[in-house]
């Protein structure tokens, strides 16, 4: 083959001769794309972050965040965790998150499908008050290496996992930091995973943080889920924030 092509660029017509390799080259990279595929590992992986991994700032403030809890619950300190998901697909592999603060304007880049505010709607007219849900094709989860007991297969059901994935777009556009049901835990990061969970379907009961650690916002994501609770306003706050399709 190597001769033959040899051969062919010395003697041949250059123009034919760059279509056809350009063919050959295609069909190589399809045909290896679809072994890539066949082996992917089908499902839905949960990753259980430490809160703050990898920046100092939002770990100390966690940490009096945790402190100050404990001592109003009555209980000890435990280890707070940050959630993330990966969905694998014969298609692609998804990285599913919910980020604050957004790092630049190129959402669709970084597969976007919904934005929300933070602390406040009127607030969320500023990028720097919003956070954001990515549905990522090839994403990384930033601080994955310092991730414990994880990743942890939640499902290798291609239907449940395909359902997660196209449940990003239906996220609700809740306010980060707001006690929507009055229960002391706020809609967050946590909420917007345990949403898409419960939302398809998968046993989220069943998935609890490494030991000594809790997800604040996790139960009111399992909450509004179970629910489909939406308050009052929120439905027309979506529609006037960026939204990605």
């Amino acid at each position: 083959m190597a001769l033959f092509t040899l051969v062919l660029l010395e003697f041949g017509d250059f123009p034919m001769m760059r279509r056809v390799l350009k063919g050959i080259n295609k069909r190589a990279a399809a045909m290896r794309s679809a072994r890539r595929a066949d082996t992917r590992t089908v499902g839905v992986d949960l990753y259980w972050l430490p809160l703050g991994a990898g920046g100092w700032f939002v770990r100390l403030n966690g940490r009096l965040y945790e402190r100050m809890r404990a001592w109003i619950e009555h209980r000890r300190v435990l280890d707070l965790y940050h959630t993330a998901l990966e969905v694998t697909l014969p298609e692609g592999r998804f990285v599913i998150e919910n980020c604050w603060p957004i790092p630049n304007a190129e959402g669709p880049a970084r597969g976007v499908t919904v934005e929300g505010p933070v602390w406040s709607p009127h607030l969320g007219r500023l990028s720097m008050f919003r956070y954001e849900v990515r549905r990522w094709v090839d994403g990384y989860i930033a601080d994955a290496a310092e991730a414990v007991d994880s990743p942890q297969c939640v499902s290798r059901d291609q239907a449940e996992a395909r359902r997660v994935r196209e449940l990003t777009h239906s996220v609700p556009a809740h306010v980060w930091g707001r006690d929507l049901l009055g229960s002391g835990d706020m809609w967050n990061s946590n909420s917007v995973i345990a949403w898409l969970l419960a939302s398809g379907g998968l046993a989220v009961a069943e998935m609890e943080p490494p030991p000594n650690g809790r997800a604040p916002g996790w139960e009111t994501g399992i909450a509004i889920a179970k629910k489909s609770f939406q308050p009052p306003g929120d439905r027309e706050r979506r529609r006037s924030l960026p939204h990605y399709e």
